[in-house]
């Protein structure tokens, strides 16, 4: 198992046709490869690629096996983790198949600034998030082309709902209406 010390990890499937299809993005005290604790064959059958420079720490099975049965507290942690994950990645198949692409990139959107956006001072409500992404990695994220990502933030940033400066930065300027797109 590794545990993000410090920095950005993607975890992603390739599908048959070559495409990415990122799973999670993960971060500081986020951990990864946590299936392969609990039973000896091969689970974790995706890669994981660090963002930007990225520490981890490294436990075996057997470092894991110790923790976990000597401190329920980390059980409890480790479980409600995956159980979390486990319902994102049930959302995210469902968004993928069911969703139009502009609920998916809402969706993305307000996800990204729960795990990463910081609240700008001296505006309320507004949300800034540093995007650990790439705009091609975003479209893999939600299943759509790079351009119907480029578009569909030009329209919420005509529409006021979000403002963005460079490829990295994105701030939320009005979190109720892209609910509203989920909604």
């Amino acid at each position: 198992m590794f545990i993000i010390k410090q920095g950005h990890v993607k975890l992603l499937k390739v599908t048959p046709q070559g495409k990415e299809q990122i799973l999670h993005i993960l971060s500081n005290g986020d951990f990864f490869g946590e299936l392969n604790i609990f039973n000896s064959d091969e689970l974790s059958n995706f890669s994981a690629y660090a963002l930007k420079k990225t520490d981890i720490c490294m436990f075996t099975r057997d470092d894991m096996e110790h923790l976990v049965r000597n401190n329920p507290d980390i059980s409890w942690k480790l479980l409600k983790t995956v159980t979390k994950r486990l319902a994102h990645t049930e959302n995210l198949a469902q968004s993928l198949a069911t969703k139009d692409p502009e609920i998916r990139i809402a969706y993305m959107i307000l996800e990204l600034g729960n795990k990463y956006g910081k609240p700008v001072q001296g505006a309320q409500d507004r949300i800034k998030i540093e995007l650990p992404l790439s705009r091609e990695e975003l479209a893999n994220y939600v299943g759509v082309t790079r351009e119907t990502i480029s578009r569909k933030f030009s329209k919420f940033e005509r529409l006021g709902i979000i403002e963005i400066k460079g490829t990295r930065e994105i701030t939320i300027l009005n979190a109720q209406k892209l609910n509203e797109y989920i909604d």
